[in-house]
């Protein structure tokens, strides 16, 4: 009886844990926001920056395999969040550019080695779009994936989380690159979760907030 008293209750204080995690959010909102994208047609996404940090460097992995799984990260939840945006198109007032081309045209700058360079108003020229939305995942492993399935197994598919992540999403307009929306998100990600799975938990939140859902 007391074991079950303590399961239960460990539960409890987990999904507490992660509830009051996941809540934590920031956002900003241009005061112009609404007629600056009301003659808004096309936004781009640039490829995400993700950033990986890991407490114990796993056996077997060095700096440059981190970097290169930071590059798939950032390609795949980019691909992620056009997606998701692109199957709930008709709540949109935009449109939204597909990856391929956008990943096309930027290449074409050799964008890879100037992204810290580039405005966002140049961005938004080289890309012929009416904004540009630049991303950041950061990405911290917080536990073993072991213990995660452990406690998945002991409460029956619940497992705990294994990392942290940050997303923060920006929207800039192409006349001069203004700044006209901010989201910064954190939330936990469990033993299993993909890059794209990871991604469509982040938009459900972010959704929420989208500046360009319609009225």
């Amino acid at each position: 009886m007391k074991k079950a008293y303590f399961a239960i209750l460990s539960l409890l204080i987990a999904y507490s844990s992660q509830a009051q995690f996941e809540s934590n959010k920031q956002m900003f909102l241009a005061p112009d926001i609404k007629e600056v994208i009301s003659s808004h047609k096309t936004v781009a996404i640039i490829p995400l920056k993700a950033s990986i940090y890991y407490k114990k460097m796993p056996k077997g992995m060095d700096a440059e395999m981190v970097k290169n799984e930071e590059k798939k990260m950032g390609d795949d939840m980019q691909s992620g969040m056009y997606t998701f945006l692109l199957r709930k198109l008709d709540k949109y007032s935009v449109g939204f550019q597909e990856p391929d081309r956008t990943n096309i045209l930027l290449s074409k700058v050799n964008f890879s080695e100037k992204k810290n360079e580039l405005l966002p108003e140049e961005l938004c020229k080289i890309l012929n779009v009416d904004a540009v939305i630049i991303a950041n995942y950061s990405w911290s492993k917080t536990g073993s994936e072991a213990g995660a399935i452990a406690k998945a197994v002991i409460f029956g598919g619940i497992g705990g989380g294994v990392a942290s992540g940050t997303l923060t999403m920006q929207i800039y307009e192409a006349k001069e690159g203004k700044l006209l929306w901010r989201f910064t998100k954190e939330m936990n990600e469990g033993a299993f979760s993909s890059a794209n799975e990871l991604m469509e938990r982040m938009m459900r939140k972010v959704s929420r907030n989208f500046p360009y859902e319609k009225d």
